[in-house]
C-alpha cells in the first residue's frame, strides 16, 4: 500500500523518506492491531492538527473501489447453481410477463431494465437475509424499488404463490385478478408491505419506519430487536428531496436497525444520473458525512486480480477519473471497446490485461451481480451496530438484455422486445424453451418437485415463510372508550365560557391517553407546534421519545408543563418536518399490518401545510390501509387571523375529499369532535375498517352548544339540522355552515328574523364531503339500476320538506360546498358562499368581510336568492346592501 501511494505522489512530495515512514507506521499498526486501532490514531492526529490551528480540510470520500476487501468477504452459503438457475427463470418470466402484457396492448407499459440489474440483490435478500413474521420474529420489512415489481411476482409465480393467469394480467386489475404495476398494498392487500412509487417516499418512509420500531421497543408494546427495515431504491430516486431529506435524523437516533440499498445502475429514465461525475461517490459524501455506515460495492470478482497487480495505484486512479457518463458507455459497447477506451488510459493498463481476451475484459463484472459481494455487504449491513447502514451497489441497467436495452438510455422505458431479442434472451439464460413455441414466449416453471424448486422453498422455510406478505388484521383486540367517556366535551360549555374546538380536541385526547384499553397505543405526533395547539402538557404527562432520555436540565423544568424528553415517552415530536411527521404518523398507522399491534396516531399540524404539502405521502397513507387522525389545526382561511398569505388554509377539504379512503370532518362544536373520533377509533380499532380520518380544528373561542339526544347519526354521515327558524314567519331560507362559519350561519339567523321577519333553519355540515359521496352512491346506482326503486341521497332526504333557498358557507373555496349542488332538490335555489383567493393578515371579522363569508353576506345571499324566487322584491336586498355597508364595487376577493 505504502509503495504505491509513494509512487503516485513522488513528483508533488517534498519529503518521500518522511511520507514513507509515516506511512510504514501505519501499514505496521493495521497488520498488527487492526483498522479499528489505525482509525483512532489518524483522528487522534487530526483532532491534534485542529486544536494547534491547521486548516485540515474533509473528505467524507474513500476511494473507487469495494469498501469490504477482499480478505473480509464472506461467501454466501447458498447452492449458487441452484441460485444462478432460479434467477435466470425469474428474469425470463418478468421479461415474458412485461412483452406479453405489451403485445397485448401497447399501452400497458412496464419495466423490465430495473430487475435485470436489482435481479442478484433481490435473490441474495431472500434466499439469505430478510425473515418473515413468525413466533419468534416479528418480520423484516421491505420496500421494493418500485420499477422492479415484475422480477418479485415471477419470482412469487416460482413459489406457487402467483398463478400464471395472474401473470398474464400483469398490469389488468379492472376485473380483478391483475398484478399492480408497483407495490401497492390497496389493491394487492395481502402481498406489498408498502408503496414505493412515488419514488422517494420509499426511503424516506423506511427511515421513520425503523425509528417507530425502536420506539415500540422503548415502550415494551413489541420485542423488535432483531428486526431490520430493508429500503430498495434506484440512483436516480436519490435527487428526490425526500430521499436524503432524514438521513441525518436517521444517523442521530442510531438506526442500526435500517439498511437503504442504492442500486447504482448510473442510469434514470432519460439518460445518465451524473453523466460528468460520480453518483456513488457523492451518495458517499452524503451519507457518511451524515453519520452512517457505507458500503461500496463495486467491482465483482474479476477485478479483484487486476487490482492485486494495481502496485502503482494506476488502476485506482483511473477508476476514480473516469465518469458514470463512460462506464455507462463502456457496457453499451463491447470488451474491445472497454480495451481501448478504459484501459487504454495509461500504457501500463493495456500492459495489464494483455493475456486476457476482449471476451474476458467484457465478463468483469460490476459488483452488484455478483453474490459473493452481495452477500458480504448484506452480511457486514445485518450486522452492523450504533448506525444505519447504506449499500451503494454499482449494476447495469438492463443487464441481460444485451444490445437490445442494456446500458442503454433507453432502457428504463424498454418493455417490447423483438422475437430476436426474446431468442437472444433465451440462449443468455439457457431456458428450455424451444424455437417452436417462442413466438409465444411463455412462462418457464419446472417441476414441483425439481430441486431448484425445492432449494427455492427450503430457503424461504428457513427464514420463516414467504414475502413480501403482508397481515391485513392485527390478532389483538383493544376496547374503545364509549362515547359517554367524553362527556366533558358534549356537554356545553358554562354559561359565559368560551373554549375553541382545538381546546375541545385536546381534552379528548387527554381522556384516550388515560384509557387502560387504548391509551398506551395513542401516539400523538407533533411537528414543532404543540404550544400552538395548546398541547405542551402533553410533555410532562406522557413525554417526548428520545432513545437516550433526557441529557440535560430543560430550561422550564420549574414550570408544569415543562419539555420532558424520556426513553419511553409517547409522544413523536419530529421538528419542523411536515414530511417526518407524516411518515411517522404512516409507521404507526399501518403497525396493525407491520407489527401485529394496534396504535392509534394523531398527527397534529397547521393544516396549511399538510395535504397540500404532503399530498403524496397522504396517497401512499391510502395506498398503505393506513388507520389514524390527521388533525389539521388553525383551519379554515379566515380562521388563522394575522399569518398571511401562506398560512391561511381554504382547499385542504378538497385535496382530502379527493382520497377515497379519508373520511374528512369539519366540525364546529365539541360535541361533534367526540361524536367524529370516537366512531372513528371504534371504525378503525373494533372493526379493523382500512380508512383514516382527516378532521380540521380551530384556535377560535365560542360557546358551545353540546349534543342533543339523536344528533350522533348526522353528524357522522356530514349533515343535521342543528337549529330550526322561527315557525311563524311566512318566508323561510336554509343555511348551511361548518367550521368556525357555522356560527356566522346562526347570526345571519338572527338577522334575517330580527331585521326583515325571515325564518331561517341552521344546519351543521360536519362533512360535506361524506354528504357529497353518499349522493354519487346514490346517483350511481340509479343509473345502473333504472327499473329498480331510485335511490335518495341523504341530504336531499333531509331537505326535501324545508322551505325556501338553500346557502352554504364555509371558511373553503366555493368548490368544497358545490360538490352537493346536484343532490339539492331540483325545485330549490341552491347558493354558495366559500373563500376563493389568497388568504391575507387581519381580524377575523375584516378576513370574513373581505372574503364575504361573514353574517352579513349570508343574510344578504339569502335575501337575493328569495329575491330570485320571487318571494320578496328585488329592492329589498337592495336595502340590506346599504344596511350592512357592503360596498357594491368592491372587487371580487379572488382577484386581489
Amino acid at each position: 500500500m505504502s509503495a504505491q501511494l509513494d509512487q503516485v505522489t513522488a513528483n508533488t512530495d517534498p519529503d518521500s523518506q518522511e511520507t514513507k515512514e509515516w506511512l510504514d507506521s501505519l501499514a505496521a499498526v493495521l497488520e498488527q492491531e487492526g483498522p479499528d486501532r489505525a482509525h483512532y490514531l489518524l483522528e487522534r492526529l487530526i483532532d491534534l492538527a485542529r486544536q494547534s490551528g491547521s486548516d485540515i480540510p474533509f473528505s467524507a470520500n474513500t476511494a473507487y473501489v469495494n469498501t469490504i476487501p477482499l480478505s473480509q468477504e464472506q461467501h454466501c452459503p447458498g447452492n449458487l447453481e441452484y441460485e444462478e438457475k432460479l434467477r435466470s427463470w425469474m428474469r425470463w418470466n418478468a421479461m415474458a410477463m412485461v412483452v406479453k402484457a405489451n403485445r397485448f396492448d401497447g399501452d400497458l407499459g412496464g419495466h423490465l431494465s430495473s430487475f435485470a440489474s436489482l435481479a442478484n440483490m433481490l435473490g441474495i435478500g431472500f434466499n439469505h437475509f430478510w425473515k418473515a413474521p413468525s413466533e419468534n420474529h416479528g418480520g423484516d420489512l421491505l420496500y421494493i424499488q418500485g420499477h422492479s415489481s415484475p422480477g418479485v411476482y415471477a419470482r412469487a409465480f416460482l413459489e406457487g404463490r402467483l398463478t400464471e393467469d395472474q401473470l398474464l394480467h400483469f398490469r389488468r386489475e379492472v376485473d380483478g385478478g391483475g398484478l399492480s404495476s408497483y407495490p401497492h398494498p390497496k389493491l394487492m392487500p395481502s402481498f406489498w408491505q408498502f408503496p414505493t412509487v412515488s419514488m422517494g417516499l420509499g426511503p424516506l418512509m423506511a427511515i421513520y419506519q425503523a425509528r417507530f420500531l425502536k420506539y415500540l421497543h422503548a415502550r415494551s408494546i413489541a420485542d423488535t430487536t432483531d428486526r431490520k427495515v430493508w429500503a430498495f431504491c434506484g440512483d436516480g430516486e436519490m435527487d428526490e428531496p425526500e430521499s436524503l431529506g432524514a438521513i441525518g435524523m436517521a444517523a442521530r437516533e442510531k438506526l442500526d436497525n435500517l439498511v437503504i440499498v442504492v442500486n447504482c445502475n448510473l442510469q434514470r429514465l432519460d439518460g445518465p444520473v451524473r453523466g460528468n461525475g460520480k453518483i456513488i461517490q457523492e451518495l458517499e459524501g452524503e451519507f457518511r458525512g451524515a453519520g452512517w455506515n457505507v458500503v461500496k460495492v463495486i467491482w465483482g470478482p474479476g477485478w479483484d486480480a487486476l487490482l492485486a497487480k494495481d502496485k502503482e495505484g494506476i488502476l485506482r486512479k483511473v477508476m476514480m477519473e473516469t465518469v458514470d457518463g463512460e462506464y455507462q458507455n463502456y457496457k453499451a459497447k463491447d470488451g474491445a471497446y472497454v480495451r481501448k477506451h478504459f484501459f487504454g488510459k495509461h500504457p501500463k493498463l493495456l500492459e495489464m490485461v494483455a493475456n486476457m481476451t476482449d471476451d474476458d475484459i467484457w465478463r468483469l463484472t460490476r459488483g452488484g451481480h455478483d453474490p459473493h459481494k452481495i452477500y458480504a455487504a448484506f452480511k457486514v449491513a445485518q450486522e452492523h451496530k450504533g448506525q444505519p447502514t447504506v449499500l451503494l451497489v454499482k449494476t447495469i441497467k438492463g443487464f441481460g438484455m444485451g444490445k437490445h436495452g442494456e446500458a442503454r438510455n433507453t432502457a428504463h422505458n424498454t418493455k417490447k422486445l423483438t422475437d430476436e431479442a426474446v431468442r437472444e434472451m433465451r440462449d443468455r439464460y439457457s431456458i428450455p424453451i424451444p424455437d417452436d413455441q417462442l413466438a409465444d414466449i411463455p412462462f418457464y416453471k419446472p417441476a414441483d418437485d425439481a430441486p431448484e424448486i425445492k432449494y427455492l422453498h427450503e430457503r424461504r422455510a428457513a427464514l420463516g415463510g414467504y414475502l413480501p406478505a403482508r397481515r391485513q388484521h392485527a390478532d389483538e383486540k383493544l376496547t374503545v372508550p364509549p362515547l359517554s367517556a367524553f362527556q366533558n366535551v358534549l356537554d356545553a360549555t358554562a354559561e359565559g365560557r368560551e373554549v375553541s374546538s382545538t381546546q375541545a380536541y385536546v381534552r379528548i385526547l387527554t381522556t384516550l391517553l388515560k384509557d387502560q384499553s387504548v391509551g398506551p397505543r395513542i401516539v400523538p405526533v407533533l411537528v414543532d407546534e404543540s404550544r400552538t395547539f395548546g398541547m405542551e402538557g402533553l410533555f410532562r404527562q406522557v413525554g417526548i421519545f428520545n432513545q437516550q432520555g433526557q441529557l440535560y436540565e430543560p430550561v422550564d423544568k420549574d414550570q408544569v408543563m415543562y419539555y420532558r424528553e424520556d426513553k419511553a415517552g409517547q409522544i413523536l415530536q419530529e421538528g419542523i418536518n411536515e414530511a417526518g411527521g407524516m411518515s411517522s404518523w404512516i409507521a404507526a398507522a399501518t403497525s396493525y399490518s407491520t407489527n401485529n399491534r394496534v396504535m392509534i396516531p394523531f398527527y397534529t399540524y397547521y393544516s396549511m401545510f399538510g395535504m397540500q404539502r404532503i399530498g403524496d405521502l397522504v396517497w401512499a397513507a391510502a395506498d398503505m390501509r393506513a388507520r389514524g387522525f390527521l388533525m389539521g389545526g388553525t383551519a379554515g382561511r379566515t380562521t388563522l387571523n394575522g399569518e398571511g398569505l401562506q398560512h391561511e388554509d381554504g382547499h385542504s377539504h378538497l385535496f382530502a375529499a379527493a382520497v377515497p379512503n379519508c373520511m374528512p370532518y369539519d366540525p364546529t362544536f365539541g360535541h361533534e369532535l367526540a361524536v367524529i373520533i370516537q366512531d372513528g377509533m371504534r371504525r378503525m380499532v373494533e372493526e379493523q375498517e382500512d380508512v383514516f380520518y382527516y378532521i380540521t380544528i380551530m384556535n377560535e373561542n365560542y360557546p358551545h352548544p353540546g349534543i342533543k339526544p339523536g344528533q350522533e347519526e348526522g353528524i357522522l354521515k356530514g349533515m343535521y339540522l342543528l337549529q330550526e327558524g322561527d315557525k311563524k314567519a311566512k318566508q323561510r331560507v336554509q343555511l348551511i355552515g361548518s367550521g368556525t362559519i357555522l356560527r356566522e350561519s346562526i347570526f345571519a339567523q338572527e338577522l334575517l328574523l330580527n331585521d326583515w321577519g325571515i325564518a331561517a333553519d341552521v344546519w351543521s355540515a360536519p362533512s360535506l364531503t361524506l354528504v357529497a359521496r353518499d349522493g354519487q352512491d346514490a346517483e350511481r346506482w340509479n343509473l345502473v339500476n333504472p327499473t329498480a326503486e331510485q335511490r335518495v341521497p341523504y341530504v336531499s332526504q333531509l331537505l326535501k320538506d324545508t322551505q325556501g333557498p338553500i346557502v352554504a358557507t364555509t371558511d373553503y373555496m366555493r368548490a368544497f360546498a358545490e360538490q352537493i349542488r346536484a343532490f339539492i332538490p331540483k325545485d330549490r335555489t341552491y347558493r354558495v358562499l366559500g373563500t376563493d383567493g389568497f388568504g391575507r393578515s387581519d381580524s377575523r371579522a375584516k378576513l370574513r368581510e373581505f372574503f364575504e363569508v361573514n353574517r352579513y353576506y349570508i343574510t344578504v345571499a339569502a335575501l337575493k336568492s328569495l329575491a330570485e324566487e320571487g318571494k320578496i322584491d328585488a329592492k329589498v336586498v337592495e336595502q340590506a346592501v346599504a344596511k350592512y355597508n357592503l360596498d357594491p364595487n368592491k372587487p371580487n376577493p379572488v382577484t386581489q
